[in-house]
């Protein structure tokens, strides 16, 4: 059993932002900070006040967090981005709203005396004495406080006041991690309603002291427990903060917080062999909850169901089968072929889901050469005569105005250019399509193909594959390549208008140039002759596509199962130390990195002989490294087991934050299950004889901060969690059980009458009433399960007074 927790965080748009440039505009992107450790950059999105992200992320982190925070920032090229605003929302708030916050909040300033965070380790105890007993607070250490200084550390201490007396530890220099171990005893009054209170400052020579954080102690708690020693979190001074009353603009979010107990396999096991059992039969068997469970499913969760459904049969080995029987489903409602996959049916949103779960690198290995190259030429493409921009053209000293019509040859030329190596890239791509997706595009062609058997509709097979490869697939794609991962930034208003026309030119092929796609917009008419070439091209794909037979399915499956499939891949950069002693010295070379299920390797180049770094098996933590240690920025280390047991470590610097996420998420995943994993760690490093974070001299020291094993965001090639997903699974039915319930009596009534009612898939009364005794055996073992209180870490802190 185990308790989890994720959040679904859509970065829609802010609105109103205030001008940071002295252009009158900003640079705008988010940070997404849980507990203050920055988790998501958004990308920027140039020269506007009103940005559109649409964003969306999944964060996977332990239940104990406290506060997710989004922090709006203008990027500046040439000094320290600026703080626009900030939001703030806290577990508590998100938890109130089970179907998750949704809108628009307004953007808050920040204010210094509010931006703490850490956490101090504190001894209380009352020690009793001869004539009045005495309140003793040993002061032990800190974690991850905040860095106030230049150099990316703070030189903290710490006050403590109580009754009219003030005590304070000495300084600790320039480190975020420090240990004090200092005791301080105060004069302990009965009845006294007073609380302890601990401070936390930073020194500074010249300047103001800066504040840290505070914990408030209930002293009247701590004298019925008489000791208490824990870590406490280190809250804002509400006090001293100053709101400033200007217009920060706002930022609409949509954010759902879920937590999940899941239980052992095989608790799940009676649910997962049902839904197994539906689709090993198909249409042709006794019972068919898989229509039932769509006709209760609301519009606005069938995408969740979809996945979470895919998901699960992907897991045991039932994705082509699964969609088989949707396709059947869909096909025997539909009359009309030209509205055939056209709906937001189950259908559509799992394929939409199994295209991205298992086509992502494909989709990649087709679009990235022609995306790079949209975003590289920046040209300006413009067919609609309505939109077109005339500017100068020519060397200096002969200038002249280029006409329209310049204009419109040059942007058909570009555009079919991309095109053309767009269609090339696809037609040569039937190898390297996955076999799973290829198996799953031909049972559709046939399908497709056996209700629509006419001469007249000898182009619906073919409109049918391509309404998800281009339509839903390849098209969303090119409109917003940022969101499939194609590039770390949104394009800009050239480069997207390109990418639109030649989403749509995509569209039409994928169409097979209907004469309703073509009327709809004709100043694309110059790119016809290409549309028509492509549509050729296209099906003669398709066909080539789908002709695979089981045996070169197995083939192909085996080809692509060994080795063992990267997770992710990419150009990081090794630290290396040269020398010895004082004339040590470090740089930081580029490689190439895999990492699989198997292992962590590089190589010199991407097609370069690899190496085997790290066994998967050896590694112990994955973590980030202070931006002081190397000073520089998106460190991070594996900690590992070498051969003999010792413990290394290896630290890689990334491009961005973001990269330097997903590959801590990557590693974390796929080592989730490794024995010996640690529970602290070091977030500096071992320089001289001592480490920069803590100060400590011994090498082998446990570690001064926790680690982040639990926090992973979700990606699409993730490694499939079965447990979790019949959780989901069993959750999504718990919601319809009154839906189902009503269902099954409906059947029971038409069985008793002698008739069927329309609409209801044919699912008889027995799959219904079995499913819903799993889901109340599954109930009842979650019922079971002791009540805890809402999560904490540690669990034996003491409750701060308010």
């Amino acid at each position: 059993m185990a308790k989890r927790s994720s959040l679904s965080i859509r970065i829609v748009e802010g609105k109103n932002l205030p001008a940071k440039d002295i252009t009158g505009s900003s640079d705008p992107y988010c940070i997404v900070k849980v507990d203050n450790e920055p988790i998501i950059r958004t990308a920027t999105v140039w020269k506007t006040l009103c940005p559109f992200w649409g964003e969306e992320y999944q964060v996977h982190l332990p239940p104990t967090f406290h506060m997710v925070a989004f922090y709006v920032m203008d990027e500046d090229a040439l000094s320290q981005d600026d703080v626009i605003g900030k939001v703030c929302l806290t577990r508590d708030a998100l938890a109130s709203h089970p179907k998750g916050f949704s809108g628009w909040t307004l953007l808050m300033e920040v204010d210094p005396n509010e931006e703490v965070q850490g956490e101090i380790h504190l001894r209380l105890e009352v020690v009793p004495g001869v004539h009045a007993s005495r309140l003793r607070c040993s002061v032990l250490e800190a974690r991850d406080l905040a860095p106030k200084d230049r150099n990316g550390a703070s030189d903290p201490f710490v006050r403590v006041h109580y009754n009219g007396r003030t005590q304070e530890t000495s300084v600790v220099k320039k480190s975020c991690y420090p240990r004090w171990n200092e005791t301080f005893d105060f004069e302990l009054e009965k009845g006294a309603s007073e609380a302890l209170l601990v401070e936390v400052w930073d020194w500074d020579l010249v300047s103001r002291n800066d504040f840290l954080g505070k914990v408030a102690v209930n002293v009247q708690r701590l004298c019925s427990a008489q000791q208490e020693e824990g870590w406490f979190q280190l809250q804002p001074d509400q006090s001293k903060s100053h709101r400033g009353k200007g217009n920060l603009g706002s930022l609409q979010l949509e954010v759902r917080l879920r937590d999940e107990t899941v239980l052992p396999s095989i608790c799940y096991q009676p649910l997962v062999q049902l839904l197994c059992q539906e689709v090993k039969l198909g249409t042709q068997g006794p019972g068919q909850l898989i229509p039932v469970i769509e006709e209760t499913t609301s519009a606005e969760s069938r995408q969740e169901v979809a996945t979470t459904l895919l998901k699960l049969f992907l897991g045991q080995g039932l994705a082509t089968d699964f969609l088989d029987l949707l396709f059947q489903l869909e096909l025997g409602r539909t009359s009309e072929a030209n509205t055939l996959f056209r709906s937001n049916s189950l259908a559509s949103k799992s394929m939409e889901s199994f295209l991205k779960v298992a086509g992502m690198r494909y989709l990649h290995g087709i679009l990235g050469p022609v995306i790079d190259r949209v975003f590289e030429e920046k040209k300006y493409v413009e067919l609609d005569p309505s939109k077109v921009e005339v500017k100068d053209v020519g060397c200096s000293g002969l200038h002249r105005p280029q006409t329209e019509a310049e204009v419109l040859e040059q942007s058909a030329q570009t555009l079919r250019a991309h095109l053309v190596a767009l269609l090339s890239a696809i037609c040569r791509s039937v190898r390297a399509c996955p076999a799973v997706v290829r198996a799953t595009f031909r049972q559709l062609f046939r399908r497709v193909r056996e209700r629509f058997p006419s001469a007249q509709h000898q182009n619906v097979p073919f409109i049918a594959v391509t309404s998800f490869l281009c339509l839903r697939f390849f098209s969303p794609a090119i409109l917003s390549p940022k969101l499939f991962h194609l590039r770390e930034r949104h394009a800009d208003a050239r480069t997207s208008r390109t990418l639109l026309l030649l989403a749509k030119a995509v569209q039409n092929v994928g169409n097979m140039d209907t004469p309703v796609s073509r009327a709809k917009e004709s100043w694309m008419e110059p790119l016809q002759p290409t549309v028509r070439q492509g549509v050729v091209q296209l099906k003669d794909f398709i066909t080539k596509l789908v002709d695979i037979e089981e045996k070169e399915e197995l083939d192909l499956k085996q080809a692509l199962n060994s080795p063992a499939p990267p997770v992710k891949e990419g150009p990081l950069f090794i630290h290396r130390t040269k020398g010895k002693g004082p004339l040590a010295s470090s740089s930081f070379k580029k490689l190439y990195f895999f990492l699989t299920t198997e292992a962590l390797s590089f190589a010199k180049t991407s097609s370069s002989k690899k190496s085997i770094f790290i066994k998967l098996a050896s590694i112990r933590a994955a973590e980030k490294v202070e931006e002081k240690s190397f000073g520089s920025s998106h460190v991070m280390q594996v900690i590992y087991a070498d051969d003999v047991g010792r413990a290394q470590t290896v630290y890689l610097q990334c491009k961005s934050v973001n990269e330097m996420n997903q590959w801590l998420s990557a590693l974390r995943k796929v080592s989730t299950n490794n024995t010996g994993l640690l529970g602290s760690y070091h977030p500096g490093i071992f320089r001289g004889d001592k480490w920069s974070c803590c100060h400590q001299k011994d090498k082998t020291d446990q570690g001064c901060d926790k680690t982040h094993s639990r926090v992973t965001l979700q990606e699409w090639n993730d490694p499939l969690d079965h447990d979790l997903e019949a959780q989901l699974m069993y959750r999504h039915l718990l919601g319809m059980e009154a839906a189902l319930r009503e269902k099954q009596q409906l059947l029971s009534r038409a069985t008793e009458a002698g008739t069927s009612p329309t609409g209801c898939g044919g699912a008889p009364e027995d799959s219904l009433g079995q499913l819903l005794r799993v889901l109340q055996d599954l109930q009842e073992a979650h019922s079971s399960i002791p009540a805890s209180p809402a999560p904490r870490e540690p669990h034996h802190l003491l409750e701060l007074q308010t």
